[in-house]
């Protein structure tokens, strides 16, 4: 064990590598991973150079949304949909612990969090292999719509059912903790209940990660050649539900449309997208969701003054934008 890695979070580690049948006498670190707003999430090092990521849930005690209830089983549900579609993302090892806290072990995968540290000839190639993974991500289908973790209560046929649903535990949310909304709650829940209807029209429920923004991208940078996409991670926000949805996160408060490379790449790999004004009302639906997430978690999260003010200056004007798009009359 070295300086600074807790005697708990050590036998934590050597427990979880036996149980899973590995030699825990192997372990020679266990190191924090910092970015997770909500498990606690350990890299494991072995003697023989493999590497593991260990993540562990919070106690039933600690406050957090309603959808956020079980999410590690969301997260093993992401990972075999992804190995079914082929797609680069960590290997489930073993899943269960206690049932208070949950844990679960996975391969590490290569790389380090996308950043802006690309040159443009670098990223377009990137997301245009982004897009061909989404695409295959996509053609994953579930038995059913909403969160398999079950938080929300069990998987409905109809996707109209399951988003309304989901609007409904996050502004609860909201109201319970009394999250800073730039329009009251039952306003936002007036006028996103009457565009659900246009959700009637998604019949497939696809596999949707929902949290594919650039800090859950892993690029592996191999010397003397260009970067690529090492693993696409934390896939515990996960639900089954419309393929139009992921395109929030993977234009984290911006526009997918202009991601020409991205959609390349989705459309090469046979990816279905129209940008029609049914599909344009479905996605700025997914925005106010995203949105009300973001503003809600602020305090649960207990997040520091200069997050708050950047949600509140940044996210608060998205989410209104998202609502007056919704509020819009549909075209003649």
């Amino acid at each position: 064990m070295r300086v600074g890695e807790s005697t708990q979070s050590w036998e934590r580690a050597r427990q979880v590598l036996e149980e899973a049948g590995l030699p825990a006498d192997l372990l020679t670190r266990v190191r924090p991973l910092t970015g997770g707003t909500y498990n606690t999430v350990e890299e494991l090092l072995l003697a023989d150079g493999s590497r593991y990521v260990l993540k562990v849930a919070p106690a039933p005690t600690v406050p957090g949304l309603r959808y956020e209830s079980r999410l590690l089983v969301s997260e093993v549900e992401f990972y075999r949909a992804a190995a079914e579609a082929g797609v680069t993302a960590p290997h489930v090892v073993a899943f269960g612990g206690d049932t208070a806290a949950p844990r679960l072990l996975m391969t590490a995968c290569p790389g380090d969090p996308w950043n802006g540290s690309l040159t443009e000839l670098e990223r377009a190639p990137l997301r245009t292999e982004l897009g061909r993974q989404v695409a295959r991500l996509h053609r994953v289908t579930g038995p059913g719509f909403g969160y398999p973790s079950g938080a929300l209560g069990p998987l409905v046929p109809d996707w109209r059912t399951a988003f309304a649903a989901m609007i409904e535990a996050v502004l609860d949310d909201a109201r319970r903790y009394r999250a800073r909304l730039p329009r009251p709650a039952d306003e936002v829940a007036r006028t996103i209940q009457a565009a659900l209807p246009a959700l009637d029209e998604v019949t497939t429920p696809c596999l949707v990660h929902f949290d594919l923004w650039d800090g859950n991208i892993l690029l592996e940078r191999p010397v003397g050649e260009p970067p690529r996409i090492g693993g696409l991670i934390d896939g515990e926000r996960m639900f089954w539900g419309d393929h139009l949805a992921d395109f929030v996160s993977l234009a984290l408060l911006g526009d997918i449309k202009k991601d020409e490379a991205f959609l390349a790449g989705y459309r090469e790999a046979g990816g279905r997208l129209e940008f029609d004004a049914p599909a344009r009302l479905r996605l700025a639906l997914y925005r106010a969701y995203l949105y009300l997430i973001m503003l809600a978690e602020t305090v649960p999260r207990a997040v520091d003054a200069d997050k708050e003010r950047w949600v509140q200056e940044v996210v608060a004007p998205e989410l209104v934008a998202a609502l007056e798009e919704i509020e819009e009359p549909a075209p003649v």
